[in-house]
C-alpha cells in the first residue's frame, strides 16, 4: 500500500478525462494506456507465458480497460480467456466497443471469448491470473446479475486476482461495499488513488498507481468537464425554486444594464428566480430590458443605508446574492455595500462581489464565514489586494493563490488567460478573445457564477465553470460576428454551451 498517495474523487477525474479530450488527449488513448498498464503489470509479475489468464469485463469503459489488457498478454504470447459480463450489442461506450471490436476477430487457442449474459452460463474455469474489469470508479451501488455472480466466480479462483481501476462493488469515493465485492491481491489505479480505495483495504489488496498520460497540468486547465461538475440536471417533478433563486444588488443612476445583464445571464443559466435590488429610476430601466426581471425598487438615487433593511428580506428569500454591478462609490452605498455583507454572511448565504462591490469590500475587507466568489479585472484587483496582477503567469497563478487564502474566498482574476484559486487550488481557463473587453461581459461573467452558487454549487467549481461557459459564449459569438460583439450577444449562447460544452472544441480548433 503507497505511504499517502495524492488522490482524485470519481467526479473529479471524470470532468479531468472530459477535459484532456478537449485538449487532445481522446478516451482510446486513455483506454490504451489503462489496459497495457494492467497488461504490464500482470507480465511484471508473472513473466511466463504458460501463465494463463482470466479476465472478467464489464460493458463499459473499464471492461474496454480489460479488453486493451487481453490484447496486449496475447501480443506478448499469454493464453488469455475473457469473460463478457453480457452481449456485445449492449456496449454502448464508444472506445470500449472499438476496443471490442478489435479483440473479438483476434479468437484462436490463444484467446477465448465467453459471452455470460446470464448466471447459467457461467463457465468452470481454471486460471493463474484473473483480472476484473467490470465496473468502475463511476458505478455506485451493488452490482447486478450477471456481474455479482461473475463476482463471485472471481473471488472463488485460486489465483492472482488484479482490479482495474477499483475492485468491482467497491465505491471508489467512499469505500464502502454494497453486495458483492471483488477482493483483488492488486488493484491497478489510474492517475491518482481514488479515495476509497484507502478504505476498503481488504478488497483493494496492493495498491499500485499507474500513469496514463494526463500530466499535471491538465488538473489545473478550465474545461467542459468542469462545466460537467456544476450543471443541475433537471428531473420531470422539479417545482419552482428547485433551480435557485438569486439577488443581485447593483445600478445607480449611470449603469442600469450592469445589474440587467447579471440577471439575465443568471435566467438563462437555469436559476428560477431573480430578483434585482435597484434604485428606483434604475429599477424601472431594468425591468424595461425584459418582462423576465423582477426589481425591488430602492428609496434614493443610489444604493444607501436606508435601503439596507429592504434588502435583508429579500435576502432571506434567495440563496445567493450578487452585489456590486454598476453600484457607483457614493459615501453612503460604501457604509450600505458593508452592512450587506456582514448581513450576507451573517445568513450564511453564497456571495459574489464584484465592480464596484468589490472595489469597496477592498476598503474594509476581512474574511467572511459564508463562500465568497471575488470577480476583479486588473484595476479590481489592485483595489482588492493593493497592487495589479503579476505579468508572469506562474507568479501570477500563486499570488491569486496567496490573497484568495487570505481572503478565505475563491479569486477569479479576469484576463486573457483567467486565473481562478480558492488559496489552495488554482485553475487556469484560455476561453474567450479580444472583442469581450467590451463593457458588460464580466457582468454576465458574475450572472453565470452567482446562477450556479444559487445552486447550491461549492464556490470553486462554480467561478472554474463560470469562467470557461462565459468565455466560450465569447468565442461562439466572435466566430459568428467578429470582435463587433456586446454583451447582450453572450447571453444567447449560454444554454447551447451548458448542454454540450465540448461543442466548444470545433471554435477553439478554428481559432487554432
Amino acid at each position: 500500500m503507497l505511504a499517502d498517495p495524492e488522490v482524485i474523487s470519481s467526479r473529479e477525474m471524470r470532468a479531468l478525462e472530459i477535459n484532456a479530450e478537449y485538449f487532445g488527449v481522446s478516451q482510446l488513448q486513455l483506454m490504451e494506456n489503462a489496459g497495457r498498464a494492467v497488461a504490464d503489470t500482470v507480465k511484471s509479475r508473472y513473466p511466463s507465458t504458460q501463465t494463463k489468464i482470466a479476465i472478467f469485463c464489464g460493458l463499459g469503459g473499464n471492461g474496454g480497460d480489460g479488453f486493451v489488457a487481453a490484447r496486449h498478454l496475447l501480443s506478448a504470447g499469454y493464453t488469455v480467456t475473457v469473460l463478457l459480463a453480457g452481449k456485445p450489442s449492449d456496449i454502448t461506450h464508444e472506445a470500449a466497443l472499438k476496443n471490442w471490436n478489435a479483440l473479438r476477430t483476434l479468437r484462436s487457442k490463444e484467446l477465448s471469448i465467453l459471452e455470460v449474459y446470464d448466471s447459467s452460463l457461467i463457465p468452470d474455469i481454471k486460471a493463474d491470473v484473473a483480472v476484473d474489469a467490470m465496473l468502475g470508479i463511476g458505478v455506485k451501488g451493488a452490482p447486478r446479475p450477471p456481474v455479482s455472480q461473475l463476482v463471485r466466480k472471481f473471488n472463488e479462483l485460486n489465483a492472482f486476482r488484479v482490479a482495474v481501476d477499483v475492485p468491482t462493488g467497491v465505491n471508489s469515493d467512499s469505500g464502502e461495499v454494497a453486495g458483492e465485492a471483488a477482493r483483488a491481491s492488486l488493484t491497478v489505479t489510474f492517475h491518482k488513488a481514488k479515495p476509497g480505495l484507502l478504505k476498503a483495504k481488504e478488497f483493494v489488496g496492493e495498491l499500485s498507481v499507474a500513469d496514463i498520460g494526463l500530466p499535471k497540468q491538465y488538473e489545473r486547465f478550465a474545461g467542459p468537464g468542469d462545466v460537467g461538475l456544476v450543471v443541475k440536471p433537471r428531473v420531470s417533478d422539479a417545482h419552482k425554486g428547485d433551480f435557485g433563486r438569486l439577488l443581485v444588488v447593483g445600478g445607480s443612476e449611470v449603469y442600469s444594464g450592469a445589474p440587467a445583464f447579471v440577471a439575465l445571464a443568471a435566467l438563462r443559466t437555469g436559476v428560477d428566480i431573480v430578483y434585482v435590488a435597484a434604485p428606483e429610476k434604475t429599477a424601472h430601466a431594468v425591468s424595461a430590458y425584459s418582462p423576465d426581471l423582477i426589481t425591488v425598487k430602492l428609496d434614493g438615487t443610489h444604493l444607501n443605508p436606508a435601503n439596507v433593511s429592504t434588502i435583508k428580506r429579500y435576502i432571506s428569500m434567495v440563496n445567493a446574492v450578487a452585489v456590486g454591478p454598476g453600484l457607483g462609490l457614493h459615501v453612503e452605498t460604501k457604509e450600505a455595500v458593508k452592512e450587506l455583507v456582514e448581513a450576507v454572511n451573517a445568513a450564511k448565504k453564497p456571495l459574489l462581489l464584484d465592480a464596484d462591490g468589490l472595489k469597496i469590500f477592498g476598503e474594509f475587507k476581512h474574511k467572511l464565514d459564508a463562500p465568497v466568489v471575488f470577480t476583479p479585472h486588473a484595476g479590481e484587483y489592485q483595489a482588492l489586494t493593493g497592487h495589479l496582477p503579476l505579468v508572469d503567469m506562474d507568479e501570477k497563478a500563486e499570488d491569486v493563490q496567496k490573497n484568495a487564502a487570505m481572503l478565505g474566498g475563491v479569486v477569479l482574476l479576469k484576463g486573457n488567460v483567467d486565473v481562478v484559486s480558492d488559496g489552495r487550488r488554482v485553475k487556469f481557463n484560455f476561453t474567450g478573445n479580444p472583442g469581450m473587453t467590451v463593457g458588460g461581459t464580466g457582468d454576465v461573467l458574475s450572472g453565470i457564477v452567482a446562477a450556479f452558487l444559487a445552486q447550491g454549487t461549492d464556490a470553486f467549481e462554480a467561478a472554474v465553470a463560470g469562467a470557461f461557459v462565459n468565455g466560450a459564449c465569447g468565442d461562439f459569438t466572435q466566430n459568428e460576428k467578429g470582435f463587433h460583439l456586446t454583451a447582450s450577444d453572450l447571453i444567447g449562447w449560454i444554454p447551447r454551451v451548458l448542454d454540450d460544452p465540448m461543442s466548444h472544441v470545433r471554435v477553439r480548433k478554428h481559432r487554432g
